[in-house]
């Protein structure tokens, strides 16, 4: 490997030509700008030789050249019409022949023409700066080359003052997609080309603030703040807020209040120089690793985190302001306190927001090499000395760049790059510019360069191990657990317990907050959201890329709102029969004088008196003992519940007052559960091809169902199958990860049924049942009993028992009836978990309480279909159609799960798309005695044993009545 002498610019290893040193980024200053963002010329060529560097002067016009068009910057020329975007995980797009890129590489011309507005100040020098382009650009200035760099995720700067005219300026820039930097930046996302940043002209007047660089440490033994500012050229700092009007390079100690991500207290400041005034912002914290823990002004740290990649499903890389600000606010509003910026540092703005509102912050380097394991590391370029300066750069860029923001607390050198000296080279660069923060990085288990025990997907066992300090006596983080693809992450409890259980196991970071779908329409016009593969990739991973938290267009996926309820800073436990409740204040810093305690008091999920308890102010890590009021006087009879809120007491920067954070619901004294009863019945009647029970028809011969009063069903039958999630399908490079393609090749996906006896005798009606795949004879003896009591209200009942034969090596995915109504029956009602999907492992957010929802809202809008929309703990429902006509299902010995949607199973197998889904003429409902779990085995460990379905003897039952009425009441919606 190595540069040869003629090697173009786009492939030699080194960081760029011609740029200026990095420095701290500020948003605002007096010095004026002028930024370049809009619509620019464009021309994209199918290799990086095809023209010359004639475009960038000042004699052509591209108008004359059918080659030209517009594109708008900062954006994406793939996302505008021109080439195609492409996704991979860790494989090159290209051959791994470092650092040589092929000749195919995409390039785009980029051309701008500007004027300096009319009161541009003269004097000083001018900065042109580049905030980030992929991969590579070459730039010129009216005909003058000012040279080219690499590093997509990072600022650059040229200095130009002395090129610049009033009138007509012409900036050219020449993007290539693939170069030598492109072996560092193999980042599990999309590969999108283009300046997808902004492009900003700034004047530097003489004395202007060429850097400066913010020391304001925190002393939590005395609360005093220690504050020293060091700038070039010098100046004066003021601190209102404090009182301060010092020298630049000088320190003051203070009495202060602490920056913390629950307490995100910043105070206003201004640096003045000869030339400039630069207004910023102070948090005054101290991070430090002391005995093997992670601690912030003295306390231990538990991050609550996730990962977080910068993309929008129609800008890609191109963020706004309010993009940004909108991921910050729900992270807040979710309880997440913290986020690793994978894997490459942020739009500066997002920083300045994790200051202003409040998270930890691991900031990584744009460095990423994983490609190189598909040679088995050779050539990796972490561990050639010739990449060195390349790797010093970005890490140079990151630091001098985000080096004054109280929210980062952790500099990370990059992500699965595998080991070598760069990166021990890149350490100490970062030691010795910044010794007050700690040093990230997972994938040299050694952890030569690391202050931190770091691992992804760790299993639960594992972690324990670690928390036993088992492991290097170092803290423990999980920076990448609990796979957020599809259906899921599963676990999140169990992992939750553990962290807090051990003090070196300081949280983790989900991997990730946003589906990376881009958004796209049918020729109908329908809109979905693509992935790896849609444009025609050669080589692409599919919807790997689509494993977020929120759904590309930032909606909470059902694994977020699972995510707030796991990781909740107050815990709500007590007695509801004894009256008492625990407040756990789980915060690492805030004490709870911000929250409010509301109660509601319910019987059979309707509430029936509602009031606030009072709160103490616990502190952080503290807990209180409350009693609850009486049980308020009701004739209700039924099963009754506390439900317990922690809510703002007021309004916040990230929420409004009422806003809710914490819940729990501690059942009352427990009425007696339903039973089933298999007393004496009536006896079904046979006429001609007809079996009647009461309100029921069946078919004589098979059995089967066929109406209930007025409500026609069909296809009633036992059902093992579902959908596979994503963690179902398990990881495609560990074969047999997950348990859908065991499901797959047994035929779980095309049971068959047959029918040995159709049996009456005088209390009921026994179809005895066998369900197997083809090619096994491994089956389900299944018997279904249906009995009714004779009174004109009384339900038809059903008990179910299941045998299975044979040795089953891998669990079910469900066990359930499966039943048909029609269309029509689209409105549902329930008591039970709510107001989301929940399955075993990912019931924590499952609420009880009385629910309403049309069948097409109860499903879940994965980017690719699976399995969605179970509800759990139902004790009843009802399917309607709005009139109040239809079917009521109620839970017999235990309560069921509950699944309404328009399309088959195996419709929603086959689908790869939203628009697949076509709704049909049949309402499809399960009621599952139950479901396997989720798990996380996308990428992590699958489901943890206690939540796994064995194939074993069963027995469920249900009563089901016809409506003619407007049923049990309307919903009442609740946390």
């Amino acid at each position: 490997m190595g540069n040869t002498p003629d090697s173009p610019y786009y492939a030699d290893v080194s960081p760029g030509r011609g740029t200026l040193p990095p420095r701290a980024w500020y948003a605002r200053s007096d010095a004026r700008r002028l930024i370049l963002d809009g619509s620019w010329h464009f021309r994209l060529s199918p290799t990086a030789e095809a023209h010359d560097a004639s475009f960038a002067g000042d004699g052509f016009d591209p108008g004359t050249d059918p080659g030209w068009h517009t594109v708008t910057v900062p954006g994406h020329w793939v996302l505008q019409g021109h080439g195609a975007p492409a996704y991979t995980n860790t494989r090159y797009p290209f051959p791994v022949d470092p650092p040589h890129v092929p000749d195919e590489n995409p390039t785009g011309d980029h051309r701008r023409v500007f004027d300096l507005p009319a009161d541009w100040p003269g004097g000083g020098g001018c900065v042109l700066r580049f905030d980030g382009v992929e991969s590579c650009a070459r730039v010129w200035l009216n005909g003058q080359e000012l040279g080219d760099f690499q590093g997509s995720r990072l600022p650059h700067e040229f200095e130009v003052g002395r090129l610049l005219r009033p009138r007509g300026n012409v900036l050219a820039v020449r993007v290539h997609q693939w170069s030598a930097g492109s072996y560092l930046e193999d980042q599990d996302m999309w590969w999108l080309p283009g300046i997808f940043r902004t492009v900003a002209l700034l004047h530097r007047p003489q004395g202007s603030v060429a850097d400066f660089t913010v020391h304001s440490a925190y002393d939590h033994r005395d609360g005093h703040g220690v504050l020293r500012v060091l700038s070039e050229p010098g100046g004066r700092v003021s601190v209102p807020g404090l009182g301060l009007e010092l020298e630049t390079g000088a320190t003051a100690r203070v009495p202060v209040e602490p920056w913390t991500a629950e307490t995100p207290r910043l105070y206003d400041a201004t640096l003045t120089t000869g030339g400039e005034s630069v207004p910023f912002r102070i948090g005054f914290r101290t991070v430090a690793v002391e005995d093997g823990v992670l601690r912030a002004n003295g306390r231990r740290l538990l991050f609550r985190g996730v990962n977080r990649h910068e993309f929008h499903p129609e800008t890609g890389r191109t963020l706004d302001e309010e993009t940004m600000r909108r991921d910050v606010v729900l992270m807040k509003q979710h309880n997440i306190n913290a986020v690793r910026t994978s894997h490459c540092p942020p739009h500066p703005a997002f920083l300045d927001l994790c200051d202003e509102l409040g998270l930890w912050v691991i900031d990584e380097c744009d460095l990423e090499t994983h490609g190189f394991t598909h040679v088995d590391w050779r050539g990796n370029p972490v561990d050639d000395e010739r990449w060195t300066p390349a790797l010093l750069d970005r890490a140079r860029r990151m630091v001098e760049r985000d080096k004054n923001h109280p929210s980062v607390v952790i500099w990370s050198l990059g992500n699965e790059c595998g080991s070598g000296s760069g990166l021990t080279a890149m350490a100490r660069w970062i030691r010795s510019r910044d010794p007050s923060r700690p040093i990230h990085y997972e994938n040299d288990y050694a952890y030569p360069d690391s202050d931190l025990h770091s691992r992804m997907y760790a299993s639960h066992a594992e972690v324990e191990e670690i928390g036993r300090r088992e492991g290097p006596a170092k803290p423990f983080i999980l920076c990448e657990y609990a796979h957020a693809m599809g259906n899921g992450p599963g676990g999140l409890s169990e992992y939750q317990r553990l962290f807090e259980a051990y003090e070196r196991c300081q949280g983790g970071f989900v991997w990730e907050w946003n589906d990376h779908g881009l958004l796209r329409h049918t020729e109908e016009g329908q809109p979905y959201f693509a992935y790896g593969g849609d444009f025609g990739e050669e080589v692409h991973d599919g919807n790997f890329v689509c494993d977020g938290l929120v759904f590309p267009d930032r909606t909470p996926s059902p694994g977020l709102v699972e995510y707030k309820k796991v990781i909740e800073p107050v815990r709500l436990t007590g007695d509801g029969a004894a009256g008492t409740v625990r407040v756990a204040n789980l915060h690492d810093f805030a004490d709870l004088t911000h929250l409010s305690l509301e109660w509601s008091y319910e019987v059979d999920g309707e509430a029936v008196g509602a009031g606030t308890l009072p709160l103490p102010a616990v502190p952080a890590g503290g807990s209180a003992e409350l009693a609850l009021p009486a049980p308020p006087s009701t004739d209700r009879h039924g099963e009754a519940m506390w439900t317990l809120r922690a809510v703002l007491a007021g309004d916040t920067s990230w929420a409004p007052g009422g806003h809710l954070v914490a819940w729990a619901q501690l059942p009352a004294p427990a009425p007696a559960r339903g039973r089933d009863e298999t007393g004496r019945g009536v006896a079904p009647h046979r006429d001609g091809q007809r079996l009647t029970l009461g309100p029921a028809v069946f078919d004589a011969a098979t059995g089967a169902l066929t109406r209930l009063g007025a409500v026609p069903v069909r296809g009633l039958r036992l059902d093992v199958w579902r959908a596979p999630t994503d963690n179902d399908e398990g990881a495609p490079w560990v074969p047999g990860s997950g348990p859908g393609a065991a499901w797959r090749e047994l035929g779980l996906h095309r049971m068959r049924h047959r029918v040995d006896a159709v049996e009456t005798d005088g209390e009921a009606l026994a179809v005895h049942s066998r369900i197997a795949p083809a090619a096994s004879d491994l089956a389900l003896r299944t018997v279904y009993r249906w009995s009714w009591a004779g009174g004109e209200r009384d339900p038809l009942r059903l008990i179910v028992t299941v045998e299975p034969e044979g040795e089953w090596d891998c669990p079910l995915p469900r066990l359930g009836v499966r039943l048909e109504l029609p269309a029509a029956y689209d409105q549902v009602r329930w008591f039970g978990g709510g107001p989301g999907e929940a399955y075993p492992d990912t019931r924590a957010a499952s609420v009880v309480g009385r629910w309403a929802s049309g069948v097409d809202a109860m499903q879940t809008p994965y980017v690719r279909p699976q399995e969605n929309g179970a509800r759990a703990d139902v004790r009843w429902t009802e399917l309607h159609d709005g009139t109040g006509a239809g079917l009521r299902v109620d839970a017999g010995e235990d309560h069921f799960w509950l699944t309404a949607r328009r399309w088959t199973d195996e419709a929603l197998d086959a689908a790869t798309h939203t628009p697949d889904l076509v709704p049909g003429d049949t309402v499809h409902v399960h009621l599952d005695h139950a479901q396997h779990g989720i798990g996380s085995a996308s990428c992590g460990p699958g489901v943890l044993p206690q939540h796994r379905l064995a194939a074993g003897p069963a027995r469920f039952s249900f009563t089901l009545s016809a409506l003619d009425t407007a049923g049990d009441g309307e919903a009442v919606i609740r946390p």
